[in-house]
């Protein structure tokens, strides 16, 4: 028993790593040339056909096996599948390829979504995220992703390697956190503390900052009610997750879209961070 994507793998003779990673950068080469040697390592890659994975590969990923297996979506070839690989070659695709919408037209730019922020942290680690980004705007609440994964050492490296880092943060003395905490039922002060202490945390890093290093971190609060999460690297990944009422921020959807050639909801949700960027109130170092 393993996957479709094992099947097919056997039908051209791509099933060890090695085979596979070699298609993986011929496509890359013309997709994406950021992509090359970027394909699966050994362990992961007999995951996927084995099909003992929690969730569909990253991204980028997911954009190479698509070129790779046009007719299939990625969903499908992680599906089990037992039966001979020669079969599936005779399994009409036409439909199920004609009826899946292309990323870019009618996803507007989305490549993958999470049922809960958990999900999405598991599939897509913020440490891989981030670790090459030249930029990272972030709006929303309390800002864990970079604050609570990430050490002090860590963002300094983004920093040194020239990292420019805006932060937005709900304003720790505002009226509006203190009404999402009534809203999700949290003990006075739970948020505002913990707002408070992210900020303290990057104003840390800050105090580390040398005139030389080339990289910048800004932070800014507003007052306003809370909408989203956003979180947007290098001008290209878009990561948004609304406030649902009454539930925490670790129990929302999450939305991953990819800037493409046409207007989407990466260029929506850069327009949104913008405004609220602009709108926001400078914060100082304490």
């Amino acid at each position: 028993m393993g996957t479709v994507l094992k099947a097919l793998l056997q039908q051209r003779h791509l099933q060890t790593v090695s085979a596979f990673n070699r298609e993986y950068n011929r496509l890359a080469k013309k997709l994406d040339p950021t992509l090359i040697n970027c394909g699966p390592k050994k362990a992961q890659f007999y995951r996927w056909l084995s099909g003992e994975i929690s969730s569909v590969p990253y991204p980028d990923h997911c954009r190479i096996l698509e070129a790779m297996f046009p007719d299939w979506s990625v969903t499908e070839l992680f599906e089990k599948y037992s039966g001979n690989p020669a079969d599936l070659a005779r399994e009409p695709r036409a439909s199920a390829s004609a009826a899946r919408p292309t990323t870019g037209t009618n996803l507007a730019d989305v490549e993958a979504v999470y049922a809960t922020r958990l999900d999405f942290l598991r599939a897509m680690p913020p440490q891989e995220l981030f670790k090459t980004a030249r930029t990272i705007d972030m709006a929303g609440l309390s800002l864990n992703m970079l604050c609570q994964q990430y050490s002090d050492t860590d963002i300094l490296r983004l920093l040194e390697n020239g990292t420019v880092i805006r932060c937005l943060f709900l304003d720790p003395a505002g009226t509006f956190i203190r009404a999402r905490e009534i809203e999700e039922d949290h003990s006075p002060g739970l948020l505002t503390n913990l707002t408070g202490t992210n900020i303290q945390t990057l104003e840390r890093v800050m105090r580390r900052v040398t005139a030389q290093t080339p990289g910048s971190l800004l932070i800014r609060v507003y007052d306003q009610p809370i909408r989203f999460n956003i979180t947007l690297i290098d001008s290209t990944i878009c990561v948004m997750q609304p406030y649902l009422p009454k539930s925490r921020g670790v129990e929302s959807p999450t939305f991953v879209a990819r800037k493409s050639g046409i207007t989407g909801l990466f260029d929506t949700f850069s327009e949104v961070f913008e405004s609220m960027w602009a709108d926001g109130k400078e914060r100082a170092t304490e």
